[in-house]
This record gives structure tokens, C-alpha cells and sequence, in this order.
């Protein structure tokens, strides 16, 4: 079996495109932890922490603070091959409650709307997101949620 990649503070920043001192930040934040450390004290991160840090990077572009972050992280802790559907069910979380807030984003500006232009748009609308709906049912039912 190979051995999994270690990366020093430099290769992780630039694979993951943020700073060091970003990633000094979340690991004093609790939010990443080096793997192990060198033998000249260098911390090193596995392909686990870069996949963690890609995640934070993605939810704060989508807007989550730092508590909603750390809240979600420690839930997801490393991933593994084994994880990988738990990883994708995350996302999907992410994705949802992404849409939520766009939603209610909208809802203001959808009430002035008059009745014909509303009309219209869910129209459109309607489709795509019965199509949506009918994926997670089927996906719940699956998991033996409903």
C-alpha cells in the first residue's frame, strides 16, 4: 500500500489556493489539524485536510461564517473512501440550505411582481423544481427516511 501524500504549509496553500496564514488561521481555529509533524517540526497535512480546507473555502464563498463552518466541519471530521457518499450527501445539504437562503432572497421581490409576471416565472420554474423534488423523495425513500 502507498503511502498518502503529506503536504508542508507552502503545497497546501498553493493546491488549495489560499495563503498560509489562512491555513494558520483554521488550524488555530480548530478548523484543520496537521497530520503529523516533521522531523525538522514542519507540520504536514494529508489530502484529508486539503479536502476539508477546499470545503471551507466553498462555504465561505457561499456566505457561512466561520461558527457555521467549524459547526459543520467537526461534524464531517476526515473523509474516507468510505465516506464518500456522506460527503456527497453534505454537499447536498450545502447546496440546500443555499437555495434556501436565495429563496428568501427572492420572496420580497417575487410580491411585487404583478400576477401575470409571477405567473410566468413559475411557469419556468415549476418543471425543474418538481423534477428536484421528486430526486430527494426518491433519494430519502432510499435511505429509508420516509
Amino acid at each position: 500500500m502507498a503511502e498518502k501524500p503529506l503536504y508542508r504549509i507552502g503545497e497546501l496553500s498553493k493546491l488549495a489556493g489560499v495563503s498560509p496564514r489562512t491555513i494558520d488561521f483554521y488550524t488555530s481555529m480548530g478548523l484543520l489539524e496537521p497530520e503529523c509533524r516533521s522531523a525538522k517540526n514542519y507540520r504536514l497535512y494529508s489530502d484529508e485536510t486539503l479536502l476539508r480546507l477546499k470545503r471551507i473555502v466553498q462555504m465561505k464563498k457561499d456566505k457561512y461564517t466561520l461558527d457555521e463552518i467549524k459547526a459543520n466541519i467537526n461534524v464531517w471530521r476526515k473523509v474516507s473512501s468510505e465516506e464518500q457518499v456522506s460527503s456527497k450527501l453534505t454537499d447536498l445539504q450545502l447546496h440546500l440550505e443555499q437555495l434556501q437562503r436565495e429563496v428568501k432572497e427572492l420572496e420580497p421581490v417575487l410580491s411585487q411582481l404583478k400576477p401575470q409576471q409571477a405567473k410566468q416565472l413559475f411557469k419556468r420554474l415549476v418543471p425543474q423544481t418538481a423534477a428536484c423534488v421528486e430526486a430527494l423523495v426518491l433519494l430519502l425513500n432510499k435511505g429509508g427516511l420516509m
